[in-house]
Parts: structure tokens; sequence; C-alpha cells
């Protein structure tokens, strides 16, 4: 936990009261847990007070075992594992987690794994597959593909059958094909229009996942095919506003649409949880799909997986083990 804002050296471990389960709770042992940009900017001040509305504590992803289920939980028992999505609170031992914001972990997927899934991959889904309609044969363009949610859809699409497109950083471009992508465009020297114009033969790309925004938007919809479907997912770039080609978004009628999971109501995020799980799911459990883990640090060295993600050029999911 941390008594105040600022950088890293603020995390402390200490002694907190045990989480208790409502009716449709599960509470969990936690094994290990992802680290998100968004508990760097909890930890900074970014949201202030503001807590995700579940603990003060700080982690978003959970993966362990179930040792108590609320009352109206009757599908979950004791002992099983589980990964799951909190809105707070996985930096910790314990954890209380909502049923509908978790799933079983796959077997032969162990639980620093896990810790690395739910919330790259969950969002990655919604975006790419629910929202994007990204499925085989089709062309799909990631952008931000050595990033935690870029990298998951990278693999999705790959998966799906599509033709996989993507950019990121020259020094990751190796990685990001051995993900799935079948070209990659190193954001800082490339064009990736053009990339993709000569790639299609013109035609363009169906699906544009995005995660940067500003003057991307353009570029974006001047690469997608008629019909297709740019999904907007970040802001990396900082950039709030820009201008867009109104005229190729109607007549080539194509669709622009935002998405982020921090806004959504409890039960559409249920929603998204379970979409993931009838769809995704599966492709873990007979290894088409694969967790990303970079760094693995013991809870104690909390403050240290923070310093190592602002650092910047890791591939892969920061985890807690809190067995270590």
């Amino acid at each position: 936990m941390f008594d105040e804002f600022g950088k890293a050296d603020v995390l402390r471990l200490a002694e907190a009261p045990m989480p208790e389960p409502r009716p449709g709770d599960l509470l969990v042992k936690v094994m290990a847990a992802g680290v998100n940009r968004a508990d760097l900017l909890q930890r900074q001040g970014y949201y202030g007070k503001q807590s995700y509305g579940e603990s003060e504590l700080l982690g978003l992803e959970v993966a362990g075992e179930v040792i108590a289920a609320g009352r109206d939980v009757t599908d979950v028992r004791p002992g099983e594992r589980v990964m799951a999505i909190v809105g707070g609170g996985a930096y910790a031992e314990y954890a209380r987690v909502d049923r509908g914001m978790a799933v079983r972990i796959p077997e032969g997927l162990d639980y620093v794994g896990a810790a690395a899934v739910m919330e790259s991959f969950v969002t990655a889904w919604e975006a790419a597959v629910h929202l994007g309609g990204a499925g085989k044969g089709l062309a799909v363009l990631i952008h931000a593909a050595a990033g935690g949610v870029g990298s998951a859809g990278v693999e999705i699409a790959h998966a799906l059958g599509a033709w996989v497109f993507a950019t990121a950083n020259a020094e990751r471009r190796a990685d990001v094909v051995a993900l799935g992508a079948d070209a990659v465009f190193d954001y800082r020297s490339e064009d990736f229009e053009q990339g993709v114009c000569e790639a299609t033969g013109g035609s363009g790309v169906d699906v544009i996942v995005d995660f940067v925004g500003g003057d991307y938007l353009a570029r974006n919809l001047r690469s997608l095919a008629p019909g297709g479907r740019l999904v907007q997912v970040g802001l990396l770039g900082g950039q709030d506003s820009t201008t867009i080609p109104l005229a190729l978004l109607l007549h080539n009628h194509l669709r622009l649409i935002g998405t982020v999971m921090k806004s959504r109501t409890a039960e559409e995020k249920r929603a998204m949880v379970r979409r993931f799980s009838e769809g995704a799911l599966p492709m873990f459990a007979d290894g088409r799909l694969k967790p990303l883990v970079g760094k693995v640090f013991p809870l104690s060295e909390a403050a240290q997986a923070h310093r190592c993600m602002e650092a910047g050029g890791g591939f892969g999911k920061i985890v807690l083990d809190t067995a270590a």
C-alpha cells in the first residue's frame, strides 16, 4: 500500500484487513498479480482519491486459488484455480473477486502466466473480435503491438486466421513477428499507411485496433478497406482532437468505434469477460494463445516492478509473484 502519492518509493508492505466476500463474490488466495500502467497512474495520483470501486489497494488482475465463495455463487468451489479482473486489491495475499469477472485457469497454465492474461486479452478480444469483427481471411492492423493489449491482439488475430499487420519499434519487430504478425512497421521510421497500401495492393485492411489516436486517426481511415472498422482503444499519443477525412468515412461506409473498460458498468464488464471466456479461453487450453510474461518480481519488490515498467523497453507482462 502507500500513504501518499508519489514515486515508486512510496509503496510499502503492510498488514491489511482480510477482504470479506459479498454474496456474489469469491475470496481468492492470490498466487500472482499482473502489473498494469493504471497501477502506476493510481500511485502517482492521476485518479486522485478515486479507487476502482473494490479496494484502495493497487492491482487490477489476479490469479489464485478460491478459498471461499459467497452464498449466491453455486458454480465455483474452494480449491479451484481462477484468474480474474478486480477493481483494486490484487497486490495482496488475498483478494475479493466478483464471480462474473473470474474464469477458471486452463490446465497447463501456471499462476504467473494466468496473471498475465485477463486485462490484456479480455480488452484485446473485445476490441479486435467483438467490436472489430476480426476473423479468418480478414486483414487486421494492430498498433502498439509490443504493448500488453497490442501483443494480445496480434496473437488473437493470428490464431483466428487473419492476415496480421502491426506497428512497433524496430527493436521489437522480431518479437511481434514471432507472435504471428505477417508484417511489422517501425512506427518511428516507416509509414504504416504506405506499408499497408503496398502489402494489400491498395485494398486496405478490414480491421484496425489503435491505441495511439491523434494524427493516426486520418491515416487509419485511409488504410481501411470499404466497410472497414477502426476500433479506438486508447490515446497514447496524448492528442485528443484531430482532423479526419469525413468524405472518405461516408463514401467508404467506414465505422469508427470507441471503447474503454474503465468507464463501463459492472454488467458490461461481466459481459466482456463472458465473451472472452467463450471465445478465447479454449485457445489457451489448446495452446493457440499463450500469455506473454516479461519479468517477475516478488510482492515485496512491487516498487521495483513499477520502476521496471516506468523504464520501458521490456516485452511481456510484468507480474508479481506472491508465493516468492
